[in-house]
């Protein structure tokens, strides 16, 4: 199996038997994944260094303003699409094989937990995943130790706090809170 016809898979159909050649393909490239990951995290790099090492993870050219601070953990990279003007902030976990999709100049804190995977939900099939993607709009600031899941539509502008847990659509320019994360105000541009 070759990366665009998994792509084409887990974009299109979004379920992986457990004993097929996708789950074969994932897991030759998790291990890529880890080891690019381990060339990230446990080297000190300059800035441009580390954003090469970064476009060689997510298999793409990256704006010259996308930041990254190590470490950064992910099971794939080749399905992580990164805006303008990102910023990565250490400790983060991107399980991309359902595809993130960030948006031009979002923050992203400490630790951030982005899932794009789920296991069957049959115990005689647990071995076996579903796909849904993450998209997160732009200008968009998630906090410290957040965790978003499969299928979640952050809006643009929209803050995201610390340690919430969004496990359903976040509206634009509104602050979401919690577990699960609910929104408790919105905001108005310029607005402090």
């Amino acid at each position: 199996m070759e990366l665009k016809e998994y792509l084409d898979l887990v974009n299109n159909i979004g379920y992986i038997d457990s004993n097929s050649e996708a789950q074969k393909f994932m897991d030759e490239a998790s291990y890529l994944a880890r080891k690019m990951t381990n060339k990230i995290n446990y080297k000190n790099h300059t800035s441009r260094k580390l954003h090469d090492l970064l476009e060689e993870l997510t298999n793409s050219k990256l704006d010259e303003k996308v930041k990254l601070f190590p470490p950064i953990y992910t099971d794939f990279g080749k399905n992580l699409h990164l805006g303008k003007g990102v910023f990565i902030n250490s400790g983060c976990c991107f399980q991309d094989q359902g595809g993130i999709y960030i948006g031009d100049n979002t923050l992203i804190g400490h630790k951030v937990v982005f899932a794009t995977i789920n296991h069957d939900q049959n115990p005689l099939k647990r071995g076996s995943m579903t796909f849904k993607p993450i998209h997160v709009g732009k200008n968009v600031w998630i906090g410290a130790h957040a965790t978003i899941l499969p299928g979640v539509n952050i809006g643009d502008g929209a803050i995201i706090g610390a340690g919430a847990v969004v496990n359903k659509d976040i509206p634009a320019n509104s602050v979401a809170v919690g577990v699960p994360a609910k929104v408790i105000k919105f905001i108005k541009e310029g607005e402090n």
